[in-house]
């Protein structure tokens, strides 16, 4: 049985990662942490969820109360506390599982880093199935239809979301650049104004923020007579937390290094 350490464990993904661990066979939820100060603090997971029997796991206000409890850290936090939660656990070494996005060049490359040298990490933008073969289609659509094929990224999400664009959108960009030999000069976020006519070395990435829109990404290739989308949309955010869990059973035991969800699901 894998024992897991769920972070943010009152906010969206945190309790609906907890729902999913307890309502999956082969893991257990070991503990849950918040922020210092939050209401969740101290009381028991079932009383945060609003289920109807407790848990016995009682929600602390740091990693470093509860991180010797499991063996596992399922962290879909802020970028700037999953860094602090990687640090500490360089000391443990606990697998970790992070699906927090807005991270800079800097705090990723110090996560990984430590990985390597530290603890096994399943670290991606997004854990869906779907996602994950949405990144395979768009290389191979990218290398298909070649530099004649514009390429526009539009992502969606809920009003609430801090980060933009999605670090979903930046990894499907990322794909799409690696397929072409391009790095990340060739992203536009923006555009206003007299811009003059698109450069052929281009990768669009518009975002909206609205309502409560789980998740939806659209890769667009537009050509001479004709246009490819391929679209993915969340339903639910169970799509990621059911990834995060399987993620989390795939990594305990595995050596020190970075992961991602190809390895998990088996697409490499």
């Amino acid at each position: 049985m894998v024992r897991a350490i769920v972070a943010g464990a009152a906010g969206r993904m945190g309790s609906t990662i907890i729902r999913n661990i307890l309502q999956t066979e082969g893991i257990e939820l070991a503990a849950a942490f918040e922020r210092p100060g939050s209401p969740a603090v101290g009381q028991d997971v079932a009383e945060v969820l609003g289920l109807s029997e407790r848990t016995g796991v009682v929600v602390e206000d740091s990693l470093e109360k509860v991180i010797e409890r499991g063996e596992v850290i399922i962290d879909f936090t802020f970028h700037e506390a999953s860094l602090a939660h990687a640090r500490l656990n360089a000391r443990y070494g606990k697998a970790m599982v992070i699906g927090t996005t807005g991270f800079t060049k800097e705090e990723l490359a110090e996560i990984h880093d430590l990985a390597r040298k530290h603890f096994p990490l399943v670290q991606a933008y997004n854990m869906s199935l779907g996602i994950n073969l949405l990144y395979r289609l768009v290389e191979l659509a990218t290398r298909v239809l070649g530099e004649d094929f514009d390429i526009e990224i539009v992502e969606a999400h809920h009003r609430l979301k801090k980060d933009a664009p999605s670090g979903t959108a930046l990894a499907l960009a990322q794909v799409a650049a690696r397929a072409r030999g391009w790095d990340d000069s060739s992203f536009r976020f923006c555009r206003e104004g007299l811009v003059g006519e698109r450069p052929r070395r281009e990768i669009g990435i518009q975002t909206l923020r609205a309502g409560e829109i789980v998740g939806e990404h659209t890769v667009l290739f537009a050509g001479p007579g004709e246009r490819l989308e391929l679209t993915h949309r969340a339903a639910s955010r169970d799509t990621f937390a059911r990834g995060a869990v399987r993620a989390a059973l795939w990594v305990v035991g595995r050596a020190p290094g970075v992961y991602d969800m190809q390895d998990v699901l088996g697409l490499k």
